[in-house]
């Protein structure tokens, strides 16, 4: 069992809440690699057991409107904040995930733009980055 930081939030936000964007370590379980595709966006939250509550967005299907990893990330945290039915939810050990940044409001904020690039890059999803390291609604 591992935990998160102290800045990573401990409940689901309210809609316009802070959350957590989190990309998968390299030697993550292979259950959630399995999960984690695409150049996935991942928002969530910390649990009091040192699990993490993961929403995200793969773009399983393809669809044109969510190329972009941003787009990826407003879908996940859309469903978090709303408690939209989804399968794209996982309740995972802390040591899987890394955390490079946060969703509030209508900005999203890449505190590590590294860690983001390489899992971009591990998912042949570099087309998908965005410009910079805050990124508007």
């Amino acid at each position: 069992m591992s935990t998160f930081g102290r800045d990573t939030p401990m409940e689901r936000p309210n809609p316009g809440g802070r959350a957590a964007v989190f990309v998968p370590k390299i030697n993550a379980e292979d259950a959630v690699k399995d999960m984690l595709k695409n150049g996935s966006g991942m928002v969530g939250f910390g649990n009091s057991d040192g699990s993490v509550t993961v929403y995200f967005e793969n773009n399983r299907f393809n669809d044109s409107s969510l190329h972009k990893w941003e787009s990826k990330v407003w879908k996940a945290y859309g469903r978090m904040v709303e408690l939209s039915p989804t399968v794209n939810k996982l309740v995972c050990d802390a040591s899987n995930l890394a955390q490079v940044g946060f969703v509030q409001g209508p900005e999203i904020e890449v505190r590590d733009m590294n860690l983001l690039m390489a899992w971009l890059e591990r998912t042949n999803a570099v087309d998908s980055a965005p410009q910079g390291p805050l990124i508007h609604a």
